[in-house]
């Protein structure tokens, strides 16, 4: 038996000569999938074990903003406190949309008939909820107010299709990032549970039979290999990718261009490396969440983004990460947001933006930025000249943000990519089913392996369709399913 192992290659059954430790549902990755995974699997009468490569539970959830994307059955309690009202079709329509070309209709419909039973199940875990709601546009509160609008709810295409409402739910924390405290709610839960739980291990490879099945896993745990026999399976929570370079140019060229990764550290594909070693498909690689926020303040959203042909590209008051995915694709990777003395603000995750041009007139503005000529000025005033009539019929911006710009002086703030940096991650992974069973190529199931967050592809599998708290919102919810349908496995 070989000491190389790897996750790109299963240790074969046979090869096992004894199992160091045995449990019914081992999981890799202690972060917010591989704790709902956890807490469902105990629950339902399972010996549980989670491993974590690092020194603690927490994973990328633990850097998030803390929003989960719930809603449907009428509406939250913290929808209905505010007056919103969000019907399930609405909220389901909504995640198609959001889902893009390849949305996962069955995921779809189990999410949005079950996200308001969700959010009493995450409350019942810990998870603090204020109640309260904070209006505008924002990254997420910097109060501890719970409900935001967190996506691209109430902009063109999506307020056609689906009656808008906030979804985005933040745990109760003053300040920004309130991911760590989720952790740590959940952390507790499982602890308090008595799951068995080990740090500073890191998962090699699967152990799987000829046929593939899966029946465990090799960990490094105190600098040694040990095998861990799964009777009933193994759930993979190990994250995305975005930490491997060569994963990121194989699959996800694109991102290449966001040299910001937004990680815990340890998302370098390991689990989904796995997961193809014995035979797993993956899915949706091309795709990723990229963002150059250019809000708060929400009085920036009343400018207009330009290219370097001085035209406009997406409407404004779309969600900060479809914005960014729109100007990842104009030439030469050169934006910038035009705004009026009256609108001006440096943006709060941004105050050093470089003001690219400033001028007394739009003409003197288009000159600094050497664009062609007339072609700025043609595009602001056609803009100033619907807006002042309440309209965009080039781009549908919502009457709200609609405002000429027409008072001087007149700034063009720099979006491009060598100026502003895009920070991003992946949401490609593992195909699977709603019990987070992981499929192979023809559509089958894989005997003993079950894959949830990041790890997987889930319900944000489209970058332009992204809303904050979809991967927070999907990676609980189909950790808890997985666990739970592993628990019952044999």
């Amino acid at each position: 038996m070989s000491n190389n192992y790897s996750p790109s290659h299963p240790l074969r059954l046979k090869d096992v000569a004894h199992w160091d430790m045995e449990t019914d549902v081992a999981i890799a990755g202690f972060g917010i999938a591989g704790a709902c995974a956890a807490i469902e699997a105990h629950q339902a009468g399972a010996r549980v074990c989670i491993l974590e490569v690092a020194a603690a539970a927490g994973g990328s959830a633990a850097l998030s903003g803390g929003e989960f994307y719930l809603g449907g059955g009428g509406g939250t309690p913290v929808q209905k406190a505010a007056g919103f009202e969000d019907a399930t079709e609405d909220f389901f329509n909504y995640l198609m949309m959001a889902g893009g070309p390849g949305a996962d209709e069955a995921r779809v419909r189990l999410y949005a008939d079950s996200a308001l039973a969700h959010y009493h199940w995450l409350n019942e875990q810990g998870i603090p909820f204020k109640g309260t709601y904070l209006p505008g546009k924002w990254l997420e509160p910097t109060t501890d107010d719970t409900l935001i609008w967190s996506g691209s709810e109430a902009a063109w295409p999506f307020a056609q299709q689906a009656k808008p409402a906030p979804r985005g739910h933040a745990a109760q924390m003053e300040g920004w990032g309130a991911g760590k405290l989720i952790m740590e709610k959940l952390t507790a839960r499982v602890m308090q549970l008595g799951v068995e739980a080990h740090f500073s291990s890191r998962v090699l490879a699967l152990i799987a039979d000829e046929d593939n099945k899966v029946h465990g896993l090799v960990v490094r745990i105190d600098g040694q290999p040990r095998m861990l026999r799964a009777h009933k399976g193994v759930i993979l929570c190990a994250g995305g990718y975005i930490c491997n370079d060569e994963m990121l140019r194989r699959y996800t060229p694109q991102a290449l261009g966001c040299p910001v990764p937004t990680t815990g550290g340890n998302d370098d594909g390991s689990g989904i490396r796995m997961g193809i070693s014995v035979g797993a498909a993956a899915i949706h690689m091309d795709q990723f969440f990229a963002t150059r926020p250019f809000f708060p303040p929400g009085s920036l959203v009343k400018g207009i983004f330009i290219n370097e042909n001085g035209q406009r590209f997406i409407n404004e008051d779309a969600y900060h990460g479809r914005v960014t995915h729109y100007m990842l694709r104009q030439p030469n990777g050169r934006v910038w947001l035009l705004v009026d003395n009256s609108i001006f603000k440096r943006p709060m995750t941004r105050p050093d933006i470089d003001i690219a041009a400033v001028g007394e007139t739009w003409e003197e503005v288009e000159s600094e930025l050497g664009l062609p000529q007339g072609e700025l000025t043609h595009t602001v005033e056609c803009y100033n000249r619907n807006a002042g009539q309440g309209l965009d019929p080039l781009w549908h911006k919502d009457a709200a943000y609609l405002k000429p710009l027409v008072e001087a002086p007149f700034a063009a703030m720099s979006y491009s990519e060598r100026d502003y940096p895009a920070s991003f991650f992946t949401l490609g992974g593992l195909s699977t089913l709603t019990t987070g069973q992981v499929l192979d190529a023809g559509g089958q199931v894989i005997g003993g392996l079950y894959a949830a967050g990041r790890t997987a592809c889930g319900l944000p599998r489209w970058g332009e369709g992204y809303s904050s708290g979809m991967s927070l919102g999907d990676s609980s919810f189909f950790g808890r399913e997985a666990g739970r349908h592993a628990a019952g496995g044999a």
